[in-house]
C-alpha cells in the first residue's frame, strides 16, 4: 500500500513537471509571436503594432488592407520576420542535437565548422563566378554545397571505429580554422568591391529573405525536426551515457549518423540563405537545458523556440539601434550572445 502511494506521488510530481514545461513552451511561443509583430512594425518606415496586427488578421477576416501597408508588410517585412523565426529555430535545434550527440556543451554548427564552410562556399561563388546562374541562386547553392562537404568530412570521421565524440569536436575545430583560412585567402585575392560583398554576406542578414527561399527553409526545417523528434527517446537515453544507451538496445552509430545528417541538412539550408549567424546554436540549447532539462520531448522544441525568439529579437534590435539604418543581424547576435554566454558560464560555475 505504501509503495503504491509512493508511485502515485512520483507520477503526480512527474505530471506537474511536464505541465510546467508545457506552460514555459507556451510562454515562449507567445514571446515569438510578440517579437514577430514588433519585427514587422520596425524599420525605416515605422508602423504601429496595432496596424500590423490588423493587416495580418485581414487574411482571415477577408478585410481590405491599404496598398501601402500591404506592400511593406506582405512583400518585404513579413518574409524577413518569418525567416528570422525559422532560421533561429533551425540553429537552436541544430545546436541542441549536436551538443546531445557529442556530449559537449561547446559544440554547435559554428564550432564544428559548418558556418565557416558555408561562408567559404558563398565567397567562392561571389569571387569567381556563378556559372551562368543568377547570383541570388548561386550564392545559397555554393554555401549549401560547401557546408555538406564539411558535413561529409565529419561523417567520415564519425563512422570510424573507436572514434570518440571529443575527437569529432577537435575535427570540427580544425575544419573551422581551415575554412576560415581559405576564406581569408579568397578575400585577399579578390578586388576591394568583391571583398566587401563577401564581408557583408559573412555578417549575416535577413534582408534578402523572400517567400520562395522562406518556403525552402521552412519545409526543410520542419521535416528534419519531425524526424529528430521521432528519435527523442533514443537521444534522451544517450544523455544517460553510452553504456546505458547500449544496454537499452539503442544502435548508437545509427542514431548519431541519422541525427548528424538531419542537423547538417537543416543548418546548411538555413545558413545558405541568411549568411553566418553565430551564438544562437551555442546559447539557445544552454538556456533550454537550464529551464526544461534533458528530456528531448521538451528540450528540442524549447531549444528551437529559444533560438527563434533570440534571432527575432536580434532582428528587431538591428533596426532600432540606429533609426533608418539596418545593422547586419549577425553582428547583433554576437553582441547579445557574448555577454549571455558569459552569464551562462558564471551560472554553471556557481552551481558547481
Amino acid at each position: 500500500m505504501q509503495n503504491e502511494q509512493i508511485i502515485q506521488e512520483a507520477v503526480l510530481t512527474h505530471r506537474k513537471q511536464e505541465w510546467h514545461r508545457l506552460c514555459i513552451i507556451m510562454i515562449l511561443i507567445a514571446i515569438c509571436l510578440i517579437s514577430l509583430v514588433l519585427d514587422i512594425a520596425t524599420g525605416p518606415s515605422m508602423m504601429n503594432p496595432k496596424e500590423v496586427m490588423n493587416a495580418l488578421l485581414a487574411i482571415f477576416f477577408g478585410t481590405e488592407v491599404e496598398q501601402y501597408h500591404h506592400i511593406i508588410i506582405y512583400d518585404i517585412r513579413l518574409p524577413q520576420a518569418l525567416m528570422a523565426i525559422v532560421v533561429g529555430a533551425a540553429l537552436g535545434a541544430g545546436g541542441a542535437e549536436i551538443q546531445t550527440l557529442l556530449n559537449n556543451p561547446m559544440a554547435s554548427p559554428y564550432t564544428l565548422g559548418l558556418a565557416a564552410a558555408s561562408g567559404l562556399g558563398a565567397s567562392l561563388v561571389i569571387a569567381f563566378g556563378t556559372l551562368g546562374l543568377p547570383l541570388m541562386i548561386a550564392v545559397p547553392m555554393g554555401a549549401f554545397i560547401m557546408t555538406m562537404i564539411s558535413s561529409g568530412i565529419l561523417f567520415s570521421f564519425a563512422m570510424l571505429k573507436n572514434f570518440s565524440s571529443s575527437s569529432l569536436v577537435l575535427v570540427g575545430i580544425a575544419l573551422l580554422f581551415l575554412f576560415q583560412s581559405l576564406l581569408s585567402l579568397v578575400q585577399y585575392l579578390s578586388s576591394p568591391e568583391i571583398s566587401q560583398q563577401i564581408l557583408f554576406w559573412l555578417f549575416g542578414s535577413l534582408a534578402k529573405a523572400q517567400w520562395a527561399n522562406l518556403a525552402i527553409v521552412f519545409v526543410t526545417t520542419t521535416i528534419c525536426m519531425i524526424l529528430l523528434f521521432k528519435d527523442s527517446w533514443a537521444l534522451t537515453a544517450l544523455r544517460l551515457g553510452e553504456e546505458r544507451a547500449k544496454s537499452m538496445g539503442i544502435n548508437l552509430s545509427a542514431v548519431r549518423f541519422k541525427a548528424l545528417v538531419l542537423v547538417s541538412i537543416m543548418t546548411a539550408t538555413a545558413i545558405s540563405f541568411v549568411g553566418v549567424i553565430g551564438f544562437i546554436g551555442l546559447v539557445a540549447p544552454h538556456i533550454a537545458r537550464m529551464i526544461v532539462g534533458e528530456d528531448q520531448r521538451f528540450f528540442l522544441p524549447m531549444a528551437s523556440l529559444t533560438g527563434a525568439a533570440f534571432l527575432s529579437i536580434a532582428s528587431v534590435l538591428s533596426k532600432v539601434i540606429v533609426p533608418g539604418a539596418l545593422f547586419p543581424v549577425g553582428i547583433v547576435t554576437s553582441f547579445i550572445g557574448v555577454p549571455f554566454f558569459f552569464w551562462i558560464i558564471l551560472t554553471r560555475k556557481n552551481r558547481c
